[in-house]
């Protein structure tokens, strides 16, 4: 009796056949994929797939910014405005000239210079200033030299604070005698030397309560 048998080694073609529906099978499975990677549904034409756009922001400039830093640190802090004078207020020295005074300009043998000073108030309201022999300085000097200072051997300093109208010049009640000699804060009680004279030329500056001439008077001495 025979038997109609699959050759040794050979399987059934029907087994065949299910393994080349399976590899069929997986092949599709991967196009579908691929396709579905590269075409998302839905997509319009020309969308770049995958990719995204970051929000925009506004550009600044580097550069630009550092100015506009440095500008604001350039500028001065806002001051206060000052405040005007008034008054009966303390004399500024913006409103006020002192000026050396002598009695002659050229002085014989044997004649002893008269010291004063003259205050101007050039501003417009009336200030305060202590004009008293206390808060008075005179200084003779010649060249580099410092011959004689009123404080050195002063005797009974007052204050005395005036009011001085604008434009009204104030002078020393009583001006000071310069005996010609040099002055120093350990002669007052002894003998001086005499300053040169024959012609010599010296310099009287004065100062004011802390305001000082703008310029010296020159004398000459003989």
């Amino acid at each position: 009796m025979s038997t109609n048998r699959p050759a040794p080694g050979r399987l059934p073609a029907s087994v065949y056949r299910r393994r080349r529906l399976m590899v069929l099978l997986g092949l599709v499975a991967v196009i579908v994929a691929v396709v579905l990677v590269f075409v998302r549904p839905g997509a319009s034409q020309g969308d770049d797939v995958g990719a995204t756009t970051p929000p925009s922001t506004p550009a600044t400039s580097g550069p630009a910014t550092d100015e506009a830093a440095a500008t604001d640190a350039a500028e001065p802090p806002a001051t206060e405005a000052a405040e005007p004078a008034a008054d009966g207020d303390p004399c500024r020295a913006e409103q006020v000239t002192v000026e050396a005074v002598t009695d002659k300009a050229v002085y014989a043998a044997g004649e002893q210079p008269k010291l004063s000073v003259t205050i101007t108030n050039t501003g417009s309201n009336v200030c305060v200033l202590n004009v008293g022999t206390a808060a008075q300085v005179f200084t003779i000097t010649s060249g580099a030299d410092t011959y004689w200072t009123s404080t050195h051997c002063q005797v009974d300093p007052v204050d005395a604070e005036v009011s001085i109208e604008p434009g009204t010049p104030v002078s020393s009640s009583e001006p000071i005698t310069w005996d010609r000699t040099r002055s120093s804060a350990d002669t007052c009680g002894g003998e001086r030397a005499t300053v040169p004279a024959g012609g010599a030329s010296y310099h009287l500056s004065v100062a004011v309560d802390g305001f000082e001439s703008s310029t010296s008077k020159q004398f000459l001495v003989y």
